[in-house]
């Protein structure tokens, strides 16, 4: 025990030693710090994207209400239901009622293009035409201005995430809705909706019927979202509407639905930030090591005198790695302090390559994102220690104090 407590104490010296030391060798430090900053600061922002469009997307599903599209159909764009379909849809079993019939929404989902804010060039944004009971169905939708569109109206409402990115959607501004063979009509924006943070927020919402006649689809829609008596309701409600001659329909809970949505590119960008981390962080490496190496040739002396007072080679390596360490985790919490003022609830939208429409979205710079670049920039740190200190560790006592 006693062997064990001066071995501490020794690993504590020479480790106090060494940072005491660093405003001598300001120059090489700084530059580590720096580019293990780097490294995490990239990492985190990267990935904070990828939480950010996840956590969009899972907003969206709930346990207690479905989806249904037509059989084969992995979205919208390419489903289609006729309007039988739909009605058979709303009376099957485990649907919610409310005071004005089933808790049943027949949907049509077509694309506009609408100007972005930042760059002024057109992108795709979702067109919902939506049923009276759609407010209900959702739960989670609240209008933030304005007011709900009226039945029978040309008149549409948009999500806060489309308001703040795309151009045009503010209350009192109009839009164009309609196919150029059928004919333009502009529609006034009258209210503007949350959706509790999901992907209904980067959408516009309409009458489905009259969306029917602006892009001349008769009596079809494209999906069918119902509100259940409860999430253990799904299983029969599933069976009942697959099992039923007269319908050839898919059926989800919303929550897989949109989790399966977000797949693609949450991948892609996980592998993008983590190969680009990954190339960073051989340089910020190199920059540890070549810290640490003029660290030991800084303190040969010192090193070999303290091995001639009884210090143990093993006490040296594991100081000079503390020390290769704390420089490494002083990156870290300034690269992940960095990424967070710069991206936390930055607002943007991007590509669902799975509905090919724009999703609004804020990225999200988490405790967890934070941990996982700390754990980055304390590799790094152990990595680039790890050499000089062996080296310090094996210098010869003698010949090290001729040196300098």
């Amino acid at each position: 025990m006693r062997g064990l407590i001066t071995w501490l104490l020794q690993v504590a010296a020479v480790t106090r030693f060494g940072l005491m030391s660093v405003p001598r060798r300001l120059g090489s430090v700084a530059a580590t710090v720096i580019g293990i900053a780097g490294v995490v600061a990239v990492l985190v922002g990267i990935l904070s994207m990828a939480i950010g469009f996840t956590q969009a997307m899972t907003a969206s599903g709930s346990e207690d209400r479905a989806i249904i599209l037509r059989s084969g159909a992995d979205s919208e764009m390419v489903s289609g239901l006729d309007h039988e379909a739909t009605r058979v849809i709303a009376d099957a079993p485990g649907v919610a009622r409310g005071s004005n019939g089933p808790l049943s929404s027949a949907e049509l989902y077509v694309m506009i293009n609408v100007p972005k804010r930042s760059t002024g060039t057109d992108a795709n944004v979702p067109l919902r035409g939506v049923d009276l009971a759609a407010l209900q169905v959702r739960g989670n939708i609240k209008i933030l201005e304005g007011r709900v569109n009226e039945p029978g109206k040309n008149e549409v409402i948009a999500g806060v995430g489309a308001a703040q990115e795309f151009d045009g959607l503010e209350i009192g501004k109009t839009i164009k809705v309609g196919q150029s063979q059928v004919g333009q009509s502009q529609w006034p924006v009258v209210g503007i909706f949350s959706a509790g943070g999901g992907t209904a927020e980067s959408e516009i919402w309409t009458d489905a019927h009259l969306l029917q006649g602006a892009f001349a689809r008769q009596d079809t829609y494209q999906s069918v979202y119902v509100k259940l008596n409860s999430a253990g309701a799904f299983q029969a409600f599933k069976d009942a509407l697959t099992s039923d001659p007269r319908l050839n329909v898919k059926v989800q809970r919303e929550s897989e639905y949109f989790s399966e949505h977000s797949v693609v590119l949450t991948e892609l960008i996980d592998t993008l930030g983590v190969l680009i981390a990954s190339l960073m962080a051989v340089g910020a490496v190199f920059g540890a090591l070549n810290t640490m190496y003029s660290a030991v040739a800084a303190r040969t002396r010192e090193i070999a005198t303290l091995r001639a007072l009884g210090f143990g080679g093993g006490a040296i390596v594991v100081s000079l790695m503390l020390e290769s360490l704390a420089l490494a985790l002083a990156g870290g919490c300034l690269g992940g302090g960095l990424a967070w003022l710069a991206f936390n609830n930055f607002h943007t939208s991007t590509m669902n390559w799975q509905s090919f429409s724009q999703v609004a979205f804020a990225f999200r710079v988490t405790p967890g994102l934070l941990l996982e670049g700390m754990t980055w920039a304390a590799g790094i740190g152990l990595i680039g220690g790890l050499f000089p200190a062996i080296r310090a560790a094996r210098l010869p006592i003698a010949a090290a104090l001729r040196e300098l």
